[in-house]
């Protein structure tokens, strides 16, 4: 029984303790499927999300799931620390429990105060290490507790300024592609003058925004749980857009940064397929067809009224569908696993941008326009 304590002991120590540097310090994907912390993110999100997803009100609904990204990192460390107390804890019994104590007999529970108290570096003086071996091992737990607590200091600041990264990019596309951004918005609103340079910029912009999120979110996939400031917005929502953009400028945008669009396309395809392996969400194909023939044909009536066309014909069709497969079964894996919207391709006309609300009345009064019955108008 001793020697199995120490052998559980050791290997409870190292477990946590590989875990904990595969999650902080290893800055790159870990292929390994079976780690404490993957398994901890799956079975507690999936109860989670699940409980939430019972309540009837959207808006509730969002604010119980922001709780989890923060709630849940806390809890993984509470985890990681108990597993190591309790380590050193049967490392200590195992040894005889050689511990002077001011009252009672050693025992486990002893055993166990003493792994607390030295871990956490409390030094209270009323157990203290009897025999050479008690007094290494807790003189390697005080070390291992002090390099933990660093660990946690640093781990924190990283993951936050990472998901401000992401956030900012998702605040600014709020007036260049609605909120919920759309693929359409984007384009009408970049077919002004020098728009399509602009738009270029855009796509430019969003190609290292998406290579920034991929190395982020490999690394620290603990953030794709943490949701945007408005319910309406989400990585995974503008990184949609995005895709939906550079599918229709490939397809046949006149005009339009076709290069750029395939550069864009490719890195934020690789970022959804990716992140699809890391959370082991296979591909799944959409439930409902996101953009119909007689929706696609809306679409490009509504691009032509703003100065934008969209080549026709089965050929283009047929590249626009083929395009769409290599992401949106990914894209539609990660929504469902993750409770987060996929954006429509064409927006509703009744929807305003979240920097023209106020929680004090109406914003400016612009009114998006409704694009089927721009297409109407141009005699769809």
């Amino acid at each position: 029984m001793t020697i199995l304590s120490a052998i559980l002991g050791a290997l409870l120590i190292l477990i946590i303790l590989g875990d904990a540097f595969e999650t902080i310090v290893l800055p790159r994907r870990v292929t390994r499927q079976v780690r404490l912390a993957r398994l901890f993110f799956r079975y507690t999100w999936i109860p989670w999300s699940a409980l939430v997803r019972l309540i009837s009100s959207r808006k509730r609904q969002e604010t119980y799931l922001s709780f989890y990204g923060p709630l849940s990192l806390l809890l993984l460390l509470v985890v990681w620390a108990t597993g190591l107390v309790f380590g050193f804890a049967l490392l200590h019994w195992a040894n005889g429990s050689a511990i002077i104590t001011t009252g009672g007999t050693p025992g486990f529970s002893t055993d166990l105060y003493m792994s607390g108290t030295t871990f956490f570096t409390l030094g209270l003086g009323d157990v203290t290490p009897r025999t050479p071996m008690a007094k290494g091992l807790t003189a390697v737990e005080a070390g291992v507790g002090f390099g933990f607590l660093a660990l946690v200091i640093g781990y924190l600041p990283v993951l936050n300024q990472s998901f401000s990264r992401r956030e900012v990019n998702i605040s600014l596309l709020d007036a260049r592609a609605g909120s919920p951004p759309a693929a359409t918005e984007i384009l009408r609103r970049h077919s002004h003058d020098h728009g399509l340079e602009a738009l270029r910029m855009l796509l430019s912009d969003w190609e290292r925004w998406s290579a920034e999120l991929l190395e982020s979110h490999l690394s620290y996939p603990v953030l794709a749980y943490f949701r945007s400031q408005h319910d309406n917005q989400s990585w995974l929502g503008a990184l949609t857009a995005i895709l939906d953009t550079c599918a229709l400028i490939m397809a046949g945008v006149e005009g339009a940064c076709e290069r750029q669009a395939e550069l864009t396309f490719a890195i934020a395809r690789h970022t959804v397929v990716d992140l699809a392996i890391i959370f082991r969400r296979p591909p799944l194909e959409p439930e409902k067809d996101r953009l119909p023939l007689a929706q696609l044909g809306y679409l490009r009536a509504a691009l032509a009224a703003s100065g934008l066309r969209l080549r026709e014909g089965s050929a283009a069709d047929q590249k626009l569908i083929e395009l769409r497969r290599m992401y949106e079964p990914y894209v539609y894996s990660l929504s469902r696993y993750l409770a987060l919207s996929i954006p429509a391709w064409i927006p509703e006309a009744s929807l305003t941008d979240n920097w023209q609300k106020s929680a004090w009345g109406p914003g400016s009064g612009f009114q998006r326009p409704d694009l089927k019955e721009v297409a109407k108008d141009e005699h769809f």
